[in-house]
């Protein structure tokens, strides 16, 4: 695929980063005309915050740590902390409602937030949440644990306000190193105008 933009929902590091550079220099190879933008997400703190913030960087991206950016006349794009930072001292503490209503609502709102929370009060100012975390449970039938916390645990699911989910299986894993019934999955999303092809 030739992505007009790449985004990150966290856990692009794990708890161990040496030896990571060299796929900081294949995700670098990947040209974005609209950029690259990413989220912390949990495992992020474990790796060693500030190790792990200089690997995305170095990866081309572009952090949103509660912030927003617009590509004029394109998209808008927002970003939220994971809240495992409060955990490390480094949670920036930034609502996303108010992160959302700077922008244009006239525009294509796409909101990155690692975990697949709903903010009741943001529905309606962002167009599409991408999220992920769960990892779709990773093994069944740990799913069916996971998902109690997580109700939207993978796949797209209309909100209220006209806004959408998309959870994103990922491609890691969490504790052993294996996925069972839950395939590891890189997400290709069409955004078309509408009325447009």
């Amino acid at each position: 695929a030739d992505p007009d933009l790449l985004v990150s929902t966290g856990d692009l590091v794990d708890g161990q980063i040496d030896g990571l550079h060299g796929l900081a220099e294949l995700f670098g190879e990947i040209k974005a005309p609209y950029g690259k933008f990413a989220v912390p997400g949990n495992h992020e703190y474990y790796a060693g915050f500030d190790k792990a913030m200089e690997f995305i960087r170095d990866a081309g991206f572009t952090i949103l740590k509660g912030v927003a950016v617009n590509i004029p006349r394109t998209i808008n794009i927002a970003g939220v902390d994971d809240p495992e930072g409060m955990r490390f001292g480094l949670y920036k503490d930034i609502r996303e409602n108010e992160i959302l209503s700077t922008l244009d609502p006239n525009q294509f709102t796409l909101l990155l937030k690692h975990r697949p929370i709903i903010d009741k009060v943001s529905l309606g100012m962002f167009d599409l949440q991408l999220s992920g975390h769960t990892h779709n449970g990773q093994i069944f039938p740990f799913n069916l644990i996971v998902q109690i916390f997580f109700p939207n645990i993978s796949g797209y699911f209309p909100l209220k306000g006209n806004s959408h989910l998309y959870v994103s299986r990922g491609t890691g894993t969490w504790g052993p190193p294996i996925r069972f019934l839950s395939p590891p999955e890189v997400t290709v999303i069409d955004l078309v105008r509408e009325g447009g092809d």
